[in-house]
């Protein structure tokens, strides 16, 4: 494709596309699903679209980390990111070795499971009692596996580490999208790191897309920080379930 007469038109369309992505992306997760499939939409390839999504997902993540930095418990974190990190880098070059369509079909049944736990618990986005009491076992465990699938695909890693601290450690869901933005930033700067080695970047299209997800990431973390969150959860259910209907037709189709 020809980017040099790339239709104007689409520069203005994934702007906004990814002021409303930083913002979901900041409170829920999930924001991949909007903004990859706008990339594919405006005819970029498959391959590009996904560099070019870590490229312009990391303006959005670390905006949200900075935002919420005060708030965030960084001793609590520190191995989070180091196990983020290498399953980050175990993902991103294990794209050239399983097949993708075997991933998804994981994702789809863990995020159907999830949809399902978190809709029909009405106490769930209040504080619980941990289940894991080893912070550090909880961070290997979710690290390596959360770490591992963002590198390799990366739509809903946001959401799962909100599910997962939210059931695990008991956090209610203000706390848990909090406390998981610093790692989802990790394991995205760390899958850029490497896709710019394997692979070609829409430098033009992914800062352009990035100045738009620091604007949507900014006023998402603020709604968050100003209120009791009560709406995440409704948030989180739908997202999620886009989330499942975009798996399930990638998959079938």
């Amino acid at each position: 494709m020809d980017f040099e007469h790339f239709n104007t038109i689409y520069y203005f369309v994934l702007f906004f596309v990814a002021i409303f992505a930083g913002f979901i992306d900041s409170i829920v997760g999930g924001g991949g699903l909007i903004t990859l499939p706008a990339l594919i939409a405006c005819g970029i390839p498959a391959h590009l679209s996904l560099a070019t999504n870590k490229l312009q997902s990391i303006f959005g993540s670390f905006t949200a980390s900075l935002t919420y930095f005060k708030s965030t418990n960084l001793p609590h974190l520190s191995w989070g990111i180091f196990f983020t990190a290498l399953g980050a880098s175990i993902g991103s070059y294990s794209i050239f070795f399983i097949k993708e369509e075997h991933l998804k079909l994981i994702i789809l049944i863990f995020l159907t499971l999830t949809f399902l736990y978190t809709a029909l618990r009405p106490n769930l986005d209040k504080q619980n009692k941990a289940k894991i009491k080893n912070i550090k076992f909880f961070h290997i465990i979710c690290g390596l596996t959360l770490g591992f699938y963002d590198g390799f695909l990366g739509p809903g890693t946001g959401s799962f580490w909100i599910f997962a601290c939210v059931v695990l450690l008991g956090f209610n869901m203000k706390k848990a999208s909090i406390n998981t933005k610093i790692l989802n930033f990790t394991s995205n700067i760390i899958a850029l790191i490497i896709f710019s080695y394997q692979y070609e970047l829409l430098w033009g299209i992914g800062l352009l897309m990035g100045m738009g997800q620091i604007l949507g990431a900014y006023l998402g973390s603020k709604l968050v920080l100003k209120t009791k969150g009560k709406f995440i959860k409704t948030l989180f259910l739908i997202v999620v379930g886009l989330i499942i209907i975009k798996v399930t037709w990638d998959y079938f189709s």
